[in-house]
């Protein structure tokens, strides 16, 4: 199981605490410290859409009005941070988000 989120991002922790404590491999990968590939952010955006970028944030509400309204890749290529987090890769299916229903979802499986 990989998780792709932010040392910083408290919702990417706790996360990866509650896998781990319940006895998943987790490994975690840092977007900042190692970038998404072009091919990985495409995969993503397929599978989420615009819903991968976190439109409440700070740091989207900080982009450039061209930003803004520019490609979902280019404005992730830009600003990785953007990303909603975590995305939850357990072998072939993808999750975003930490609620419930993923929670349970990853813990059932």
């Amino acid at each position: 199981m990989i998780i792709y989120g932010l040392h910083t991002c408290t919702v990417s922790q706790r996360a990866r605490k509650t896998l781990e404590a319940a006895g998943h491999q987790v490994t975690f990968r840092d977007i900042r410290e190692e970038p998404m590939t072009e091919a990985e952010w495409a995969e993503l955006i397929a599978e989420f859409g615009d819903n991968l970028v976190d439109r409440k944030s700070n740091d989207w509400r900080m982009l450039s009005d061209w930003l803004k309204h520019s490609e979902t890749e280019d404005q992730l290529a830009a600003k990785p941070k953007l990303m909603v987090r975590p995305v939850i890769r357990n072998g072939d299916s993808l999750h975003l988000g930490w609620d419930s229903t993923v929670e349970a979802a990853l813990l059932s499986a």
